[in-house]
């Protein structure tokens, strides 16, 4: 019995940020999966900054969501890495996401090893209640470097 007191103890309720923007995350990525550009773009902030290591910096909604359209729907898959996010508050503003993320074929439902890699972070802002990501970068990608195990996925 003074186990179970002491495991009650010290359990924590789950942390309400973490919980909204990891639903967040999942929006977002699942909307960029089945190509649902009208959701996916309901989720960006008109005056979007998009920063990729390899494209580099894309500015606004629009133009990231015809960049899904073009070179993402029906060909790359996205996995969020297990055990790799992140989530931190940003006072009077929203939020903070980091993670790894791993990249395959479309064609598949979930990304094998051997899959692309890379991280991102992205910074949700909360404005009367409604969720936008308001910056988005996308670094550190590498081609079939994943272990599947993360946080680090370079062997």
């Amino acid at each position: 019995m003074h186990i179970l007191a002491f495991l009650l103890l010290f359990q924590t309720p789950a942390d309400p940020l973490f919980e909204t923007v990891s639903k967040l995350d999942t929006e977002l990525f699942g909307a960029y999966n089945t190509c649902n550009l009208e959701k996916f773009g309901s989720l960006l902030a008109d005056d979007l900054e998009f920063h990729h290591d390899v494209t580099g910096l894309s500015t606004g909604k629009q133009s990231t969501v015809e960049a899904v359209k073009a070179n993402i729907c029906g060909k790359v898959h996205r996995d969020l890495a297990p055990g790799t996010l992140r989530v931190y508050p940003l006072n009077h503003y929203g939020a903070v996401e980091t993670g790894i993320h791993f990249f395959c074929s479309a064609k598949l439902d979930k990304c094998p090893e051997g899959s692309g890699a890379g991280r991102f972070t992205t910074i949700w802002q909360n404005k009367d209640g409604e969720w936008k990501a308001t910056r988005i970068i996308s670094y550190d990608h590498c081609n079939g470097c994943s272990t599947m195990k993360g946080p680090e996925f370079r062997k």
